[in-house]
């Protein structure tokens, strides 16, 4: 059966802008936003066995070529990929749209995917440090290791020797000498393959060669030292697995994107130079696990390889933004935890006896000698305190440090009005709102605690002796993040929109770090799921350095390391639920724990999907591979109730999502049992979803069966995920005016403004309709058709508005039931497998497609007179072939008056 995931040909493709409120209409460029590539399309073909017009070929892709060109279809070949039990296809530049249309009705065609683009990794943080000396450096650096247990296998001598992993990233500087200073056999980094080179930004052509070195971007560098960086360099870090090989495949220039054909030519290469893992710290939100980098990872995975991917920096987006190719079924998808530190600076008093004061600053304020102090006012309390110009009794204060209390007005405000009496170097003291970095302009300023700072004040006020100094160094701290050990905020949330459980685990991605270029620096510090994901990579090669390199091995890892984990905390405080599952996925790796455990747990992950398509029964396996019998208690832990969608309201809830302490109830048979060596113990779950909580929330409930065994190292526990509501009761189109002040979709004019009257366009000089709508859910499938404007339809939504250049599509076939029997004059376009719109403005708040010539997406012309525009999207789960699964919205009446 053919798959199609976003038809598409010939789009145009500009950004538009938006923020939550309401935003003009006339502020909506009137293009395309998707992220799909004009003209190309990933083929997958058949067996060649499976193709009845094979002939003489040699080859299935020779096969499909020849009967593309008997239908007379236009194609150039930009890539080919021939890897029997994976993928066999091609990309392919279609010509026209009616090749497209006739594409995917080639015999050996079984999938069409258009090819779509992926930003280049963006990490949440990125520093590069000056010395060991940096502030930014964790002062303890190997907490990382300490967290997961990776210190416990480096003291036991297990550290990836022998274990090929493959980095699909922006390539490697390969000549760090904590790299290994060189590239080849021998090496740390053994080969790679430059795939794009420097210049390529996604737009250009790419210029492939076989040297993966990076020296202008940095992000794969960073990557490769969380695996692989040699001890005993000045930070006195390690690489999660030191003494693996490395390979390099270069898919990102020094900036821009990359389109999906490009990786998957990497991750098949990959496979075929025989790369024992891969890990790819890329990739972007799509809620489904359909896309062809998905899918291909996916297959790479259940064939014997462990492949990790980033799950996304999204979090703040909310629920339901799985990315992908993270989103492939068998991968092991990574979340970030924050380290468990800040590393800020101290300034040393002296003249009375104190401890010295933690400053917030990144660097050493650039002071050297002691300076006395000067308050700017000696009440504690005062709100405004240099809010107004000081005095005219006020000294010169160029010879002071200037003590300053928080609040009212800006810091910088406050600032000018002390350097206007002199004063060179600040501290503020907190007023209550919070110790963090603030804004200070160009001034030589930070943030102190409250207590500081009012001791100093009254130091002061009593003409004490006192000085303070700034160390330059050796004053770094350790200052304890109070989000250390939470799952990182950034995050994005799962699940996929079918349901999978994603992310799978979490791992150190907050504050990490690692080797980088050395013409940018040598090492950095960088925060994000591309730091957590290496550290999976590393630590599946101390897993398979141990255990082998067997698909039974292989298969099992990312059960291994969900059973084992550690669970994660949504706060630090007493009662809170744990994380929920959606964003800390089983937990924090303990790759100790995996590699060491007797306990083997199967399956991980217990999916109970939505309320109408539940499966409360769900069974597995305990069993024990130790040498003397183990007696086991389960019980239930259940994590926090993510309500994902804005209580009374139709959109995501935004992060940090909010959880319910409401809970599934499970019985468990038997709660109790004891398993002989070599033995196993099946087990019965028996769920029920929370009850006295608002479905309309589409709560996603989660948490864990733990499985207690006699000591620590014998327990573990197995995770599951449920949704208390329906996915087909999800809407899918926003309906309302939140973000433009007009109800939509709307249709707008070649002006701009939304049409509510019949319009009749000429399809010259931009005179042509543009569609706008925004989704609030993921659809399977969303389609545009031409209809008569006399039409009898009763639409879901009763109103008025899609986005692109000649941009053409075709639509699957949709056959009998009640969706086919809605008379159409054309289609226009159909999109599969799309995620929803956020309200992220650099992200993708709002969708729109212009029908910029007067043709059917078969490329056939549309005939001038009087339609209307049927706009129709599948809600999740539903039926396709029933009218009734979809929402649905008819356009004012749509004149087409081409001129003669």
């Amino acid at each position: 059966m053919k798959s199609t995931v976003f038809w598409t040909l010939l789009p145009s493709f500009i950004s538009a802008s938006l923020v939550f409120g309401v935003v003009p209409i006339s502020s909506v460029k009137r293009v395309s936003n998707q992220a799909t590539v004009p003209n190309k399309f990933i083929i997958e073909v058949d067996d060649l066995s499976n193709i009845p017009t094979k002939r003489s070929f040699g080859r299935s892709l020779d096969a499909v070529y020849a009967s593309l060109q008997e239908r007379a279809v236009g194609f150039d070949i930009n890539k080919e990929y021939d890897s029997a039990g994976l993928f066999v296809g091609a990309s392919l530049t279609l010509n026209t749209p009616q090749d497209a249309a006739k594409i995917a009705n080639t015999p050996g065609v079984k999938a069409v995917r258009p090819v779509v683009r992926f930003d280049q990794p963006r990490p949440v943080k990125s520093h590069v440090v000056v010395g060991a000396n940096d502030p930014q450096v964790p002062p303890d650096s190997e907490s990382t290791h300490i967290l997961t247990g990776v210190d416990k296998l480096h003291a036991q001598g297990i550290t990836g020797a022998g274990i090929k992993i493959g980095i699909i990233d922006t390539g490697i500087d390969y000549t760090h000498p904590f790299l290994g200073g060189a590239i080849g056999p021998g090496h740390k980094v053994i080969g790679g393959f430059d795939f794009v080179g420097d210049a390529y930004d996604g737009t250009n052509t790419p210029v492939p060669d076989s040297d993966p070195l990076d020296q202008c971007n940095g992000h794969g560098t960073h990557v490769a030292g969380i695996i692989g960086a040699n001890p005993g360099n000045p930070f006195n870090i390690s690489g999660v697995a030191f003494e693996a090989s490395i390979t390099a495949y270069r898919v990102f220039g020094c900036a821009g994107f990359v389109t999906d054909d490009i990786l998957v030519e990497a991750l098949l290469r990959g496979v075929s130079e025989g790369q024992d893992i891969l890990t790819l710290s890329l990739g972007g939100a799509d809620g489904w696990t359909e896309g062809t980098s998905s899918v291909l990872s996916s297959r790479i995975a259940s064939n014997g390889k462990i492949v990790t991917i980033a799950a996304g920096n999204d979090g703040a987006s909310g629920s339901w933004f799985s990315s992908g190719p993270g989103n492939g079924i068998n991968v092991i998808s990574v979340a970030s935890l924050d380290n468990t530190v800040i590393p800020l600076q101290n300034a040393t008093v002296q003249g009375v006896a104190h401890n010295p004061i933690t400053y917030f600053a990144t660097f050493p304020l650039p002071v050297t000698g002691q300076l006395p102090i000067f308050a700017t006012s000696t009440d504690i309390t005062v709100a405004d305190d240099a809010c107004n110009p000081l005095p005219d009794s006020t000294p010169d204060l160029s010879k002071f440090v200037v003590v300053i209390r928080r609040g009212t007005c800006t810091f910088v405000q406050k600032l000018t009005n002390a350097a206007a009496k002199g004063g060179k170097v600040f501290l503020i003291y907190d007023n209550g709102n919070g110790f963090a970095g603030i804004t200070v302009g160009d001034f030589t300023a930070a943030l102190i605690q409250a207590a500081d700072g009012e001791f100093l004040v009254q130091q002061f006020a009593a003409k004490a002796p006192i000085t303070i100094s700034f160390p330059q160094v050796g004053g770094s701290t350790d200052f304890p993040d109070p989000n250390g050990g939470l799952i990182s905020s950034f995050t994005s949330y799962g699940p996929s929109n079918d349901f999978f459980f994603k992310p799978a685990v979490a791992a150190p991605g907050g504050n990490i770090l690692s080797t980088f270029p050395v013409p940018l620096g040598s090492f950095a510090v960088l925060s994000g799921t591309s730091m957590a994901t290496p550290f999976v990579a590393g630590s599946s090669a101390l897993l398979l350095s141990v255990k082998g390199k067997s698909k039974a091995v292989t298969s099992a890892a990312r059960t291994l390391f969900e059973t084992t984990a550690q669970k994660v905390g949504s706060s630090k405080t007493d009662g809170d639920p744990l994380q929920t599952l959606t964003q800390q996925g089983a937990g924090l790796i303990n790759v100790f724990n995996a590699i060491h455990s007797t306990t083997i747990v199967s399956p991980g992950e217990l999916i109970l999907n939505d309320t109408a398509n539940f499966k409360p029964v769900q069974t597995f396996t305990v069993k024990n591979t130790g040498t003397t019998p183990k007696a086991f208690k389960l019980t239930h832990v259940p994590a926090g109730t993510a309500l994902t969608v804005q209580a009374g309201t139709i959109f995501p809830a935004d992060g940090p999502v909010p959880l319910s302490s409401a809970a599934a109830s499970v019985v468990i048979v038997p709660t109790s049992f004891t398993v002989r060596p070599g033995g196993s113990q099946t087990v019965v779950a028996v769920f029920k979803p929370p009850t006295g909580i608002d479905k309309t929330t589409f709560p996603v409930f989660s948490g864990f069966i733990q499985v207690g065994g006699p000591t620590a190292a014998d327990t573990a526990h197995v995770s599951y995920l449920g949704l208390a509501g329906s996915l087909k009761d999800k809407q899918v189109l926003d309906d309302t005016d939140v973000f433009f002040g007009v109800k939509i979709p709307a249709l707008l004019d070649s002006a701009g403004n939304v049409q509510s009257a019949p319009v009749n366009y000429t399809f010259v000089n931009g005179d042509v309709p543009t569609l706008l709508w925004r989704q609030v859910f993921g659809t399977p499938a969303f389609r545009v058709d031409l209809v008569d404007p006399a039409i009898h339809f009763k639409p879901t939504i009763v109103s008025r508005g899609f986005h692109g250049l000649p941009f053409f599509s075709f639509p699957r076939p949709n056959k009998g039931g009640s969706f086919a029997q809605v008379k159409i004059v054309g289609p226009i376009v159909e999109f599969d497998f799309i995620t929803r719109n956020d309200d992220d403005p650099a992200s993708l708040p709002f969708n729109t497609f212009s029908l910029d010539a007067p043709t059917f997406a078969n490329g056939t012309t549309i005939a001038n007179g009087p339609y209307r525009i049927l706009v129709r999207a599948l809600r999740v789960t539903g039926n396709p072939t029933r009218e009734e699964d979809y929402e649905s919205w008819l356009s004012p009446v749509v004149g087409v008056q081409v001129p003669a």
